[in-house]
């Protein structure tokens, strides 16, 4: 049924079933609606403070190190102890909360499988509740899945993968939720029915309940985070530091606050993690009115460049002086049928992980359980006589990193090649997004959210700041839109008529249209989209 049913103070808009029902008990609802009641009012006023943030490096200021909490950064602390079950994190693996998609992650050959409720999943509302029930089911070890078309089985293998979720980012909200006669924040849901369909089970297993946090930007936005995790540690009479959390330094304000948000969370936080795809991304809306730092084609911005060289480095040598780990960022590659095309993207893989691991990360990510056996080769090159993690690199030897390399400008070509592949990208993701799929393989790539906002944004920023291609062409909003035809009917050859007409092709290139040529930044193409998305 689809008719408003209000349980506990939670109005639910969206379709009940007796499966959802599972999860939308009286109980889970009331505890959703007691964090909201709670803590709704701060997430305004952090979202608020953002705004007039980004309003001071429209007009010129760059980001800095705050003054502030100095204190922080210099005085003498570590956070809680890692728990046994965390400490190695050499691979991981990071999907959507599709059924299938969890059982392939478990069982694949790494150490931790992040099921992801925001960049690589649209939070449509069948995907949002099923995808609690998917992980109930696979906490338990019931879970299970049989494809309708072929017919083969899926099941749990002994030994899965440790089981982290990622929750929205706090400027998502549940329109289907409302609480008090206005919507709640896709975060608390994800938390909340997360954290109480499965704290039990996960104690019973000797482990806690742990998340990844996304696109904090301020350590003012962690010490949210961390009340809501007390307030659920006592409201449930657990012990401290029962709930863990990993956090994505995947913004250009967070990368200056490293220091300030393990301080706030230091009784609940066990890693920082370099979120690459997204921090580019920030980078270019942060940076937005800068015309001195537009970056280039995104195929050229890697981690050897000197910005994300020096985010990396800081990010390790902050997390290990504190007694954090420090996790490496994602391999977004496929595994390629053909043998020889194979090896070049292996090869790629190994020098990023390589790279990472001499850097002293942890772990890493990968999109594919087929780029596991080459991350996991290069760490095990590091981690020799029972080593689980790189804990013991401090980099304190390293020359300060300061401000300047981490806002450094990055050198490389704007090429036609290279904002047609973007535009192409950019639509095809989109119209999976709002059709309901999050995560979708593109060109040799496993695309998510991160790739397909660098993707918009720097042509934005291209077509703001006036540049041109290396070919000469001035590159504007007529451009664009000329280019936007052209590939549409390229990527219309590519999927077919009937995968266009079905997967809302139309809708996403004139939502991709309004964006890129909008006047104003559009913070997150996220939001607009949702508003497409049942």
């Amino acid at each position: 049924m689809t008719d408003t049913t209000t349980r506990a103070g939670l109005t639910i808009t969206g379709q009940l079933n007796s499966d959802y029902d599972q999860i939308l008990t009286t109980d889970a609802c009331a505890f959703v609606t007691e964090l909201v009641r709670e803590f709704r009012p701060r997430i305004t006023e952090l979202l608020a403070n953002r705004i007039s943030r980004q309003q001071q490096y429209d007009h010129g200021a760059l980001p800095d190190f705050l003054p502030e909490t100095a204190t922080i950064r210099g005085s003498d602390w570590q956070v809680a102890p890692i728990p046994a079950d965390l400490q190695d994190r050499r691979v991981e693996i990071t999907g959507p909360v599709d059924r299938k998609m969890i059982i392939n992650a478990l069982n694949a050959d790494v150490k931790v499988f992040m099921a992801d409720f925001e960049d690589s999943q649209a939070p449509s509302w069948a995907g949002v509740i099923e995808g609690q029930l998917n992980l109930r089911d696979a906490n338990l070890g019931t879970i299970s899945y049989t494809d309708p078309q072929s017919g083969k089985h899926y099941a749990l293998k002994d030994n899965p993968a440790l089981l982290i979720a990622r929750v929205r980012g706090l400027h998502l909200w549940e329109k289907h939720l409302q609480v008090d006669g206005a919507q709640v924040p896709g975060s608390l849901v994800d938390f909340a029915l997360y954290f109480y369909h499965n704290w039990q089970t996960r104690l019973k297993n000797d482990s806690g309940v742990y998340y990844y946090l996304p696109k904090l930007q301020s350590y003012t936005e962690a010490k949210w985070w961390d009340d809501v995790f007390s307030f659920t540690e006592q409201k449930f009479k657990v012990a401290t530091g029962t709930i863990r959390a990993t956090v994505l330094i995947e913004t250009l304000p967070a990368v200056f606050e490293m220091d300030e948000i393990l301080y706030s969370l230091k009784d609940h936080i066990v890693a920082l993690n370099c979120g690459r795809w997204d921090y580019i991304f920030s980078y270019i809306k942060t940076l937005n009115n800068h015309a001195d730092r537009v970056l280039p084609d995104r195929q050229v911005v890697t981690m050897t460049k000197p910005f994300l060289n020096a985010y990396s480095r800081l990010l390790i040598k902050t997390c290990h002086k504190r007694g954090a780990l420090a996790m490496g960022g994602m391999a977004a590659f496929i595994p390629a049928k053909d043998a020889g095309e194979n090896e070049k993207i292996l090869a790629r893989v190994t020098a990023d992980k390589e790279l990472e691991a001499s850097n002293g990360h942890d772990g890493t990510w990968v999109a594919h359980p087929g780029l596991a056996a080459t991350a996991n080769g290069v760490f095990a090159k590091y981690l020799t006589g029972g080593k689980v993690n790189q804990l013991d690199v401090s980099r304190e030897q390293d020359a300060e990193i300061t401000a300047e390399e981490l806002l450094a400008p990055c050198d490389g070509e704007r090429t036609e090649e290279g904002m047609r592949t973007n535009i192409r990208v950019a639509l095809q993701y989109i119209a999976a997004w709002i059709s309901g799929k999050g995560c979708v393989p593109i060109y040799g790539l496993m695309e998510d959210a991160a790739t397909a906002e660098i993707s918009r944004t720097s042509i934005w920023q291209w077509i703001k700041h006036g540049k041109s291609l290396s070919n000469g062409k001035l590159i504007t909003k007529a451009l664009f839109a000329d280019f936007l035809e052209e590939e549409a009917k390229v990527v219309l050859q590519e999927v077919g008529a009937e995968t266009w007409q079905s997967q809302n092709f139309d809708r996403a290139k004139q939502l991709l249209l309004d964006i890129t040529t909008a006047d104003e930044l559009v913070e997150f193409l996220t939001l607009p989209a949702y508003q497409l998305l049942d």
